[in-house]
């Protein structure tokens, strides 16, 4: 594909995401890729973060999901991965898509099974992370006031 070829959509690792923004932003629309990790994507690949996404070639694409499969073999410190010391194999990950939503389903699922307090608030559906719950997280019979006569 040339230069000056315009894809409206381009497919980033299971994601189609729009063409028209520049690139930066394009890759934070992908679930598990925050602006730290794009910068440093960007970095590695050595592309331009302000060029619009609908002018990159198939071979940047490429290049960019081989940074996502694993990006510590590119060069990315393993203190940028959402996934640090799993629980399960030990080794530092970042997970991206359906991986990071299924890891974190498997986490709630774990959490609740061995009745810790976040898995009992997250059954409750209740917040996990000390908020106050007087005027907010109301549903159900609690919702209204009952006033006396």
């Amino acid at each position: 594909m040339t230069q000056t070829e315009f894809r409206h959509r381009i497919r980033i690792s299971k994601t189609d995401v729009e063409g028209q923004y520049p690139l930066e932003y394009v890759l934070q629309d992908i679930a598990g890729i925050g602006r730290a990790m794009a910068k440093a994507i960007l970095r590695v690949t050595g592309l331009d973060g302000k060029q619009q996404a609908g002018y990159l070639s198939d071979e940047d694409v490429k290049k960019i999901e081989d940074v996502l499969l694993d990006p510590a073999k590119h060069g990315i410190p393993s203190w940028m991965f959402n996934r640090r010391k799993d629980v399960y194999s030990g080794v530092d990950k970042h997970l991206i898509e359906t991986d990071l939503m299924l890891a974190v389903q498997e986490d709630i699922t774990t959490m609740k099974k061995i009745r810790c307090y976040r898995g009992i608030r997250h059954e409750l559906r209740l917040p996990c992370r000390g908020q106050r719950t007087r005027g907010s997280f109301r549903h159900g019979t609690t919702v209204g006031v009952k006033r006396g006569k």
